[in-house]
């Protein structure tokens, strides 16, 4: 008996309408599976690739509710939706991917931090605080992290001395130990609610120094088979300490003296997999959908060595968005730009990202290079 999913009255549902969102829709369409989209503004990326999009703040108790009844299985595209809702929802008997469980534990760092050393998995020594006043005898330099809100680099700060510490939130935060890492490795597992699991391959991240965002995402990880086995075996254990529906991308470090540390996890699809829609036999958002909705799960195997390049608005550019050079890029080999269509950019803004596919790593990453150097995402005058 076929699964009545495909073009059948049965509706998926995505709380939030970002770029997230509408690469999920990519797989919905091709699939021609109803899909209800919410999210608060009607110019948000996924506004046209859905079936019917709702206007409404996903924050918003009531607003989740009355979406949620509507649809036969309810994901997420980011974290900061309302989870009593979804708890509320899923008393009802509608399925949420991932669970109101799952996100209480990942969306507020704090919590998050203190499951991983609960659940004995190896992560970077850390203090809890209800404000940040003072070091709290904490030696410097340290990472300050906002328990609650931080994203895309916003709501973290390497504190050096004192002064550091001024016009911080007055918010629940963590005191980390800043660790001394040879790279930042990432792997994203894939599960379903009838228990499959896969990991796709370790990869690596190279982060912009000031706005603390990922620049560049290399697939295969540079790095020995040895540890690339270990870490996939960490998100693995990582993974079923949550018992996790949907993705979880799990961000590691890889210490110099070669331990691997998990860093956070985002329960859904993550830059780091981005590379996957021109580099993997099943790309991220595709393998989500198949997770949330029971399906069998995708080979996650590189097709081709990819490094994904992000897009975001350069410094000092506010404005209607321009992407400068981006025929240029296309006379390059193996680049695929992909545009998340958001009108206004700003500084460090997600704009888009750029994937570049070659059988050497090492010439993708050179290329990759290139592809940043000439493309620009920019402002109007």
């Amino acid at each position: 008996m076929s699964t009545p999913l495909f073009s059948s009255p049965f509706t998926l549902g995505i709380l939030g309408g970002g770029q997230l969102g509408k690469m999920m829709l990519y797989t919905t369409r091709k699939w021609d599976i109803a899909t209800y989209v919410m999210d608060k503004d009607d110019t948000a990326p996924a506004f046209e690739g859905c079936t019917v999009f709702f206007e409404g703040d996903i924050m918003d108790y009531q607003a989740v509710m009355e979406f949620g009844e509507q649809v036969d299985v309810l994901t997420i595209e980011i974290e900061n939706v309302n989870v009593q809702a979804l708890q509320d929802l899923e008393d009802k008997g509608i399925a949420v991917s991932p669970s109101a469980r799952v996100l209480n534990l990942i969306r507020n760092k704090a919590v998050q931090k203190q499951f991983y050393l609960d659940s004995n998995i190896p992560t970077a020594p850390f203090q809890i605080h209800e404000q940040p006043i003072l070091n709290h005898g904490k030696d410097y330099p340290f990472i300050w992290k906002s328990a609650e809100g931080g994203y895309d680099g916003k709501g973290v700060k390497v504190i050096r001395q004192e002064s550091d510490l001024t016009d911080l939130p007055q918010v629940e935060c963590i005191y980390e130990d800043m660790i001394d890492f040879k790279l930042e490795l990432a792997v994203i597992v894939a599960r379903n609610s009838s228990g499959d699991m896969k990991t796709y391959p370790v990869v690596e991240m190279e982060f912009h120094p000031e706005a603390n965002q990922v620049e560049y995402v290399v697939c295969p990880a540079r790095i020995d088979d040895a540890v690339s086995e270990k870490a996939r075996a960490i998100a693995l254990e990582v993974s079923a300490a949550y018992d996790h529906v949907g993705l979880l991308a799990v961000e590691m470090f890889l210490t110099k003296n070669g331990d691997i540390l998990v860093n956070e996890v985002a329960p859904r699809p993550h830059n780091s997999g981005h590379y996957s829609i021109e580099g993997s036999v099943t790309d991220q958002f595709e393998q989500h959908v198949r997770c949330v909705l029971d399906l069998p799960l995708g080979n996650t195997d590189s097709t081709v060595a990819a490094v994904m390049v992000n897009l975001v608005g350069e410094e000092g550019h506010t404005g209607n968005v321009i992407y400068d050079g981006i025929e240029d890029i296309l006379a390059m080999p193996g680049v695929t730009p992909h545009i998340y269509g958001k009108k206004q950019t700003r500084p460090f803004r997600k704009m888009g990202h750029v994937t570049v596919v070659d059988k050497d790593v090492a010439v993708a990453r050179e290329i990759a290079a290139k592809v940043k150097d000439r493309i620009k995402v920019v402002a109007e005058d």
